[in-house]
């Protein structure tokens, strides 16, 4: 296939050009004359299992032939050929025996690490090691290291480090996949320095980032019949330029370093790279811009001497397109819409980003035209349905059940799918609304069994409380018990009360994917050590972390969405490069806790810079194509961005060529990029519609409220619309699964303490101190509110206040008597002439020595003023009146002397009601007046009539479409019928 020759034979195809396409028409080429056998001899090795799955699909779209023998970098140990390599372990025992390792570390030497660590631990050890294998650097060369200056440092470190010992010596310890593929190498070099394969031998598609893959590359060129082909190679590079990337520290960023290490380890020059074939790259002046644009930085001094010899800017990028969007939710959906017009118009387009959130948001995006990309990265495991399963059932086992965990599996589509899946869902609903209704933070056995027996739901419930309500798992248990106990109590949630049969659960693409990944766990489990019930939910969900889920049917053929090493693959007509921000593309390195970029350099290890480096590439290449689009977005989260690099260096080389219409090229890409935006901002304008008015409904008299609570009068007054939806329409808000610390729960235990503490003094008077109202205090948080936090804060509230409260005791009860019977008292007064109700529970009455009533109630934050209570905040006074009016039977009718308000807030106070402005009876005639005004048919109910604050919020603003108008507006009356 090759004609003989002493160097190393070494082929190249420039950035843009089809890679895949053009290797098949190389192959095809040489193989001219030749029998047809001849392309079956061809071992061809590529990098990644997409560019061999491309170069098949070219192979079978015709001319009729033979494949070559495809396989990848890390497939090199052929069966036949080496009988005496063992069998690799799998990554995830090696992962399972590391966190064992490091668990045990720290048992014994807890301050090197905070064991939430662990896992990131574990994880970065692995990476470590397997860095090390592919490297060929033993762990003795980590100890050997100058560390003088950060000996502290190291020294931690290196107890972790040592862990990976064992798993480099020989016959200590099988080998991983990694291990197996340098010792696979190892011995194919050996064998090939024997005896050469007579066969061609072609690795094509990799940069040689990676130790094994350089060693391989430089024993594929120097075979017989060997060569290796590069992609996206710089042929408009100066030779001086090549020189000056032999240094990692200084040129590991460049997106050529990696080609111009492997000549320098051949020993040839880039004149020594011949072209693969003719093919002409789609934009050769455009490729000429970038390159000069990502020179390094010590030569960039040379945009002053070539950049004047460029060709004219504005047709080299007439097919570029820089979208520049203030959000990324706009990038997305510029995006979308591009992509949306290639697939209208049968072209094929690919977004190539590292950023997943831009790709969902994107896929969200096209979802609304019904278009599924084909996503070259999946879904991970425990973001599908059947991952998500999994994950709520371990975390069961955490804690006790909660209302929340309870419903978020009862609810998941995967439960109960055994049979009778409609009655679950009934079922699940009206537990619900039990559970809200009662208030029942953490339901038990006892709970949903008498909930269960009402309705005849006994088998439900039972089913429930035999799955769900169990304790939490306290103590360590090996991997192996907890992967029973959780298959098992998965199975049977999801199973359900009427069936045996979990098979839903394991069905479709995700449930066989997070399977195969239980089934291996499973298998592995012996080699994990004992977990508790946190550390193992957090074990489980990495595990499902590092898998991927596609489904090959359902995508679009020709829109996709691919990583930044599959732009290599090319194949489509557009390329939009998406979220071209720094820290994202390229991508920072992450933290090593191990070692800095010195000690990397030192030991032989890759530096940081290396991911830049081939991202750079990738780039490269992909800006190469027919078609692209370069898109960015200003904000991100609300923060700030840059624009990364690659792009900032480009933008500033076309901005400073005027002579080449820089500017106006630059102009011109920035122009299609907002036209897109623009149609996406269209997309975006909601459909013009009218405001709705501020509704104030009359509806008929014989529906309206017949009977109040003193309570709601302030609403009827401020918010009749409330009155209305609550009592009229039905509406009430539905309640928190999990009641919330709030000033409503807050009151309700503060009124029963005083109402307790009264009580206990009235009985036992050495019980009125400070001291017993704290204990009473104290006892009662403990029992009615599950958090740490606000019962402190409470507690310490209540006590700041508990001092005045008890010395102003003895005053009150000196001004009149309490009474047991008297606290919390019921009532209910009818109006005359009027069929209307007004009720009250009074916090307390007292009676003084001639018979008046003292009215008190307590306030746990600020009272109303006497001008909120004259004209809004009726209840006192309208207590008052029902008083005199002999509301309250345990009373009858009598005098009222004095009412007041006892405002337990941080600066107690007493705040008497005014009494002396507006008699009870001028109250109950008020009173008579508004009942009998909203008995008139024409009345409305107006939404947020008198609100003390513009920004006070009702429960029905949504209801009354508050926001599309203001208080300003008048309301618009409707009479019902």
């Amino acid at each position: 296939m090759f004609e003989p020759g002493g160097s190393p034979r070494l082929f190249a195809l420039p950035p843009g050009v089809d890679f895949p396409a053009a290797l098949v028409d190389g192959l095809r080429a040489r193989q001219q004359g030749q029998p047809p056998e001849a392309m079956a001899r061809i071992e061809l090795i590529v990098n990644t299992q997409r560019m061999a799955r491309r170069i098949r699909e070219i192979f079978e779209a015709g001319p009729p032939g033979f494949l070559p023998r495809i396989r990848l970098l890390t497939d090199l140990d052929d069966a036949a050929s080496f009988t005496d390599l063992p069998a690799p372990i799998s990554p995830l025992r090696r992962r399972l025996e590391l966190v064992e390792l490091v668990s045990e570390l720290l048992r014994q030497e807890p301050e090197l690490a905070p064991r939430a660590a662990l896992y990131d631990l574990a994880d970065s050890l692995v990476a470590l090691m397997d860095e090390m294998q592919i490297e060929a650097v033993p762990p003795d060369r980590l100890s050997a290291l100058d560390v003088s200056d950060q000996s502290g440092h190291w020294a931690r470190a290196l107890r972790f480090v040592t862990i990976v010992q064992r798993y480099f010596q020989a016959g200590d310890e099988p080998p991983d996949t990694t291990a197996l593929q340098r010792i696979a190498l190892e011995q194919r070099l050996i064998q090939w320095s024997r005896t050469p394969p007579a066969h061609p031998v072609i690795l094509a598609g990799s940069t040689g980032s990676r130790g094994t893959t350089l060693r391989l590359m430089q024993a594929v060129a120097n075979l017989p019949q060997g060569a290796v082909v590069l992609p996206g190679f710089d042929t408009d590079m100066p030779p001086a330029v090549w020189g000056q990337l032999t240094d990692a520290l200084s040129g590991e960023d460049h997106p050529q370093f990696r080609f111009a290490r492997l000549m320098a380890e051949l020993g040839v020059g880039p004149d020594a790279i011949r072209r693969w074939t003719d093919a002409t790259p789609p934009a050769p002046d455009r490729n000429r811009l970038l390159s000069l644009a990502l020179r390094p930085a010590p030569v960039t001094d040379q945009w002053l001497t070539e950049g004047p010899g460029l060709a004219p800017l504005i047709p080299a990028t007439n097919r570029v397109t820089l979208l520049e969007s203030q959000s990324t939710r706009e990038e997305a959906l510029a995006i979308a819409l591009r992509l949306r017009q290639a697939a209208e118009d049968g072209q094929t387009a690919a977004l190539i980003t590292p950023d997943r959130m831009l790709s969902r948001q994107v896929t969200a995006a096209l979802d609304r035209w019904n278009i599924l990309p084909d996503d070259s990265a999946g879904t991970p495991p425990q973001l599908t349905p059947p991952g998500r399963f999994l994950r709520h059932v371990a975390a069961l086992f955490q804690q006790d059940l909660t209302s929340e965990a309870l419903l978020t599996l009862l609810k998941h589509p995967l439960t109960h799918t055994g049979a009778e899946r409609g009655d679950h869902l009934r079922h699940t609903r009206d537990l619900e609304l039990h559970l809200r209704d009662k208030g029942i933070p953490f339901p038990d056995v006892a709970q949903i069994t008498a909930w269960a027996k009402k309705d005849d739901r006994t088998q439900w419930g039972a089913w429930v409380t035999g799955c769900f309500c169990q304790p939490a798992v306290d103590g360590d248990l090996p991997l192996a018990d907890w992967m029973s106990r959780h298959r098992a109590r998965a199975e049977a949630i999801a199973a359900g009360s009427a069936s045996d049969d979990p098979a839903e659960l394991w069905n479709e693409t995700a449930g066989r994917e997070v399977r195969k990944i239980v089934d291996e766990l499973e298998r592995e489990a012996p080699h994990g050590g004992p977990l508790d019930a946190r550390d193992y939910a957090d074990l489980f969900g990495a595990v499902l972390s590092r898998g991927e889920v596609r489904d090959r049917d359902a995508p679009h053929p020709h829109i996709k969405i691919w990583g930044t090493l599959e732009a290599r693959v090319m194949g489509a007509d557009l390329l939009i490069l998406g979220g071209l921000n720094e820290g994202n593309w390229p991508e920072m390195p992450g933290a090593d806790p191990w070692l800095n970029r010195r000690m990397r350099h030192d030991a032989g290890l890759l530096l940081p810079e290396r991911r830049i480096g081939l991202s750079a590439h990738d780039f490269q290449q992909a800006f190469g194509a027919a078609e692209v689009w370069l898109t960015r977005s200003a904000k991100s989260d609300d923060a700030e961005t840059v624009p990364s690099r690659w792009l900032n260096r480009l933008t500033n080389l076309m901005a400073g060529l005027p002579d080449r219409d820089g500017p106006q090229a630059l102009r011109a890409m920035r122009t299609r990029g907002a036209h897109w935006l623009a149609l996406g901002r269209t997309l975006e304008t909601p459909i013009p519609a009218p405001r709705a008015p501020r509704p104030s409904p009359a509806p008929p008299v014989d529906v309206r409220p017949r009977k109040l609570s003193v309570t709601r009068i302030k609403n009827l007054i401020r918010d009749p619309y409330a009155i209305y939806a609550q009592y009229v329409l039905g509406l009430k808000p539905l309640n928190p699964l999990q009641r919330a610390p709030d000033a409503l729960m807050r009151g309700v235990v503060v009124h029963e303490v005083m109402e307790n503490f009264l009580k206990q003094s009235l009985i036992q008077p050495e019980t009125l101190t400070a001291g017993h109202l704290l204990a009473l205090t104290r006892q009662l948080l403990e029992t009615q509110v599950p958090f740490p936090t606000m019962r402190h804060l409470w507690q310490a509230r209540v006590a700041r206040a508990a001092d005045w409260f008890v010395a102003t005791e003895a005053d009150r009860q000196a001004r009149a008597t309490p009474h047991p019977e008297r606290l919390e008292i019921k009532g209910a007064a009818a109006l005359d002439g009027l069929p209307f109700t007004l009720t009250a529970t009074a916090d307390r009455i007292d009676l003084d020595e001639t018979g008046r009533a003292v009215i008190y109630d307590y306030k746990t934050g600020a009272p109303p003023s006497a001008d909120a209570q004259r004209y809004f905040d009726k209840q006192l006074l309208l207590e008052s009146a029902m008083v005199e009016a002999g509301g309250f039977d345990l009373l009858g009718p009598c005098r009222v002397a004095y009412a007041a308000y006892i405002g337990l807030a941080p600066s107690p106070v007493e705040l008497a009601a005014p009494l002396d402005k507006v008699t009870p009876a001028e109250v109950w005639q008020q009173f008579h007046d508004l009942i009998r005004a909203y008995s008139e048919p024409d009345k409305g109910y107006t939404a947020r009539r008198a609100m003390l604050r513009e920004s006070d919020l009702s429960d029905y603003d949504h209801l009354s479409r508050y926001g599309e108008w203001d208080t300003s507006e008048p309301p618009r009356r409707e009479v019902l019928e």
